[in-house]
């Protein structure tokens, strides 16, 4: 026969006590979630760079490369971005890298870059 409140608080121990696995494992899913956004940052960057760079002639070709690049990227990831290798005679290709943020874009960032590279065919002007 079981005693008249026993048991009393016993979920609230337990819930207690997986409360930090809980909110571990949200973050390691919340950072999962900012790695693979920040690659698709990247690779996007990285046409819109060489799509902008294959329509203009040659000597323009990295100023409007590099400023297509940074266009659509946010302040938080613009900061520490990268774009290298904006040319190209025939094709043009393009490198975008961005820092992966920690937990909160804009605050702190790891040491680890991500990158995306694009390449296309120069339009020929007649």
């Amino acid at each position: 026969m079981r005693r008249p409140g026993g048991d009393r608080g016993q979920v609230s121990i337990e819930f207690l006590g997986m409360t930090p696995l809980i909110i571990l494992t949200l973050v390691l899913v919340w950072q999962a979630v900012l790695v693979g956004y920040t690659f698709t940052l990247a690779g996007n960057a990285a046409d819109e760079g060489v799509r902008a760079g294959t329509a203009v002639p040659s000597g323009e070709r990295f100023d409007a490369c590099h400023e297509a690049a940074l266009r659509h990227l946010s302040k938080a990831w613009k900061g520490g971005a990268k774009v290298e290798h904006c040319g190209g005679s025939g094709y043009v290709t393009a490198d975008v890298s961005l820092r992966v943020p920690a937990l909160f874009p804009g605050l702190l960032s790891f040491p680890a870059t991500v990158h995306g590279h694009a390449g296309a065919v120069e339009e020929v002007k007649r």
